[in-house]
C-alpha cells in the first residue's frame, strides 16, 4: 500500500493542504447538546484495575506516572516503583498480559452503574473502550483474544454499558488510544499502523455504537499527518452514522491539543505537555472539557488514602468553578476488577448529584457570564432569562455584588429557599438580604445559587 498520499507536492504545499483541512475541520459547530451537558462521568477500567497500583504522585516527577492505568508500561521500568510492587506481589514472571484472565468482571452491572451515574446528574458517560495497553471492551474483529469478549469477563462491556446508559437518558461515548504500547506494527511503522489497523478500528467502534463522543489520546508520539487524523475526523464527519451529533476532543497528534480538533482538554488543570516537557497552552478560546478523577488517578489505586480524595466541597466546587470559566467537568471513576465502583466514589457522586438536584438550573444549559467571578468566593454563570451568582460559602445576613449591572426591576431568588428575597442598590453595587435560616431548614451544602432576573 502505497502510504504517501501527497506523492509530487512540495513540502510547504503539503503543510498548506494540512493547514486548509485542519481548517474545515476546527469550523465545525460542536453540538448544542454537549455545552448544554456541563456534567459527564468517565470510566476508566480494564487489565491495569487488576494489580490497581501506582505510586504516590507526590513521590515521582511526572503527574501521569503515577497513572494506576499506566501499570503496564511502568512495570517494565527496572527500578521503578512499579517495578519493584510487581516484583515483590507477582514475581519477575509474570507477565502484564498474565492479568488478562483474572479480568473477570463478576460484579458488573451495567444498570446498576448506570442508575448510579444518572442520579449524579451527570448528563454523558464515558467508558475506556480501549487504553494504551490495546485490550478492548468490546468484540473488536481487530483485536482478537485481546479483548473483553473472547477473554476475562467475556462479556461485550462497552454495548451493555451502551445500552444501560442510553436507557437512563445520557450520552455515551468512548475513550480510544491512538497508541498502543506493545504492538510492533505501531513501533516499527506508526504510519502504516494508522492506515490498517487504527483507523479502521476507530470506524468499527463509531460505527457499532452510534458514539455521541469520541475521546481520543496518546497523541503524543507522532503528529497528526502520521497518524491520518484528519482524513479519519473528514469521514467522521461528513459520512459516519453520527455525523450530526458527534462530538471530538483536541488529542490527534502531538501538534493538536489546545490548538485542533473539537473541544479542548484539561487534564487535572494542565493541558498537556510538549516534547521538550513544557507545558502547553490553549491557543484560542473554545469550549473545553476538565477530565479528572476524584482521586489523583483515573484507574482505581490500591495505594491512594482517603486524603487522596476530593472531599464533597472540592468536587461541588471544581464543577462550579469549571462551568463559570465555560468548560464542562468529566469526573472519572476508576471500578475495582471484579466490577464495583469503590464506596468513596459512589457517595462522591451522590452528593454532586443532591447539589444538582436543587441548584442544576445555575449549571446545565448555561454559558460563561462576561465575569466569571468576583471576589474569592462568587462564580456567576448565565442563561437568557438570568444571571446566578453562585456563592462558595453562606454569605451572613448580606451578599454585596459589584458586577450586576441593574436594568429596572430585580428579581432575585435563592434556590432551597421559598423566603422572599430583599434587596437594595446602594451606589450602583446590589446588596442581597440573606435570610437567617436554621441548619435543617439549609437544603443544601457548600454552595448556595442566587438566581437574579432583571440585570445585565
Amino acid at each position: 500500500m502505497n502510504l504517501d498520499l501527497h506523492q509530487g507536492n512540495t513540502q510547504n504545499e503539503i503543510n498548506e493542504n494540512d493547514d486548509k483541512r485542519w481548517d474545515k475541520i476546527d469550523d465545525r459547530q460542536i453540538p448544542q447538546w454537549f455545552d448544554d451537558a456541563k456534567f459527564g462521568i468517565f470510566v476508566h477500567w480494564g487489565l491495569y484495575s487488576v494489580p490497581a497500583w501506582g505510586p504516590k504522585r507526590s513521590s515521582v516527577n511526572v503527574s501521569g506516572e503515577a497513572y494506576a492505568e499506566w501499570y503496564g508500561w511502568a512495570m517494565n521500568k527496572e527500578e521503578s516503583q512499579y517495578w519493584q510492587f510487581h516484583k515483590k506481589t507477582y514475581g519477575e514472571k509474570f507477565k502484564y498480559e498474565d492479568f488478562a484472565p483474572m479480568f473477570k468482571g463478576e460484579l458488573f452491572d451495567p444498570d446498576r452503574w448506570s442508575e448510579l451515574f444518572q442520579k449524579s446528574g451527570a448528563r454523558y458517560v464515558l467508558l475506556t473502550a480501549k487504553h494504551h495497553d490495546a485490550f478492548c471492551l468490546w468484540p473488536s474483529e481487530y483485536r482478537c483474544n485481546w479483548n473483553s469478549m473472547d477473554i476475562g469477563i467475556h462479556r461485550d462491556v462497552l454495548g451493555e454499558l451502551t445500552e444501560a446508559v442510553r436507557k437512563k437518558g445520557m450520552k455515551m461515548g468512548a475513550y480510544y488510544s491512538l497508541l498502543e504500547w506493545f504492538n510492533p506494527l505501531y513501533i516499527k511503522d506508526p504510519e502504516r499502523y494508522a492506515v490498517e489497523y487504527m483507523l479502521p478500528q476507530m470506524k468499527e467502534l463509531v460505527s457499532k455504537y452510534n458514539l455521541s463522543i469520541l475521546f481520543t489520546d496518546g497523541e503524543w508520539e507522532h503528529n497528526s499527518k502520521v497518524l491520518h487524523s484528519c482524513e479519519f475526523l473528514e469521514w467522521l464527519y461528513n459520512e459516519s452514522c453520527v455525523r450530526d451529533e458527534v462530538v471530538v476532543n483536541d488529542r490527534w497528534g502531538a501538534e493538536t491539543r489546545g490548538i485542533h480538533g473539537g473541544y479542548f482538554t484539561t487534564e487535572y488543570g494542565e493541558v498537556g505537555y510538549g516534547p521538550d516537557g513544557t507545558e502547553l497552552k490553549m491557543s484560542r478560546e473554545r469550549k473545553w472539557e476538565e477530565d479528572r478523577g476524584i482521586g489523583t488517578s483515573f484507574g482505581y489505586n490500591r495505594n491512594e488514602n482517603l486524603e487522596d480524595y476530593l472531599s464533597e466541597k472540592e468536587v461541588i466546587h471544581l464543577l462550579i468553578d469549571t462551568v463559570s470559566k465555560g468548560g464542562n467537568l468529566l469526573l472519572n471513576v476508576g471500578p475495582t476488577a471484579d466490577g464495583s465502583i469503590p464506596v468513596i466514589m459512589e457517595e462522591r457522586l451522590l452528593q454532586i448529584g443532591e447539589w444538582l438536584k436543587i441548584n442544576g438550573e445555575a449549571i446545565y444549559k448555561t454559558t460563561k457570564w462576561r465575569v466569571t467571578g468576583e471576589g474569592e468566593f462568587v462564580k456567576y454563570t448565565s442563561n437568557k432569562e438570568a444571571v446566578f451568582a453562585i456563592c462558595l460559602q453562606l454569605p451572613r445576613n448580606e451578599l454585596i455584588l459589584n458586577s450586576p449591572q441593574i436594568a429596572g426591576d430585580v428579581d432575585i431568588q435563592m434556590f432551597g429557599c421559598n423566603r422572599l428575597i430583599e434587596y437594595t442598590v446602594v451606589d450602583g453595587k446590589l446588596r442581597i438580604k440573606v435570610p437567617e435560616m436554621s441548619f435543617n431548614e439549609l437544603q443544601c451544602k457548600h454552595a448556595y445559587v442566587f438566581q437574579i432576573r432583571g440585570v445585565k
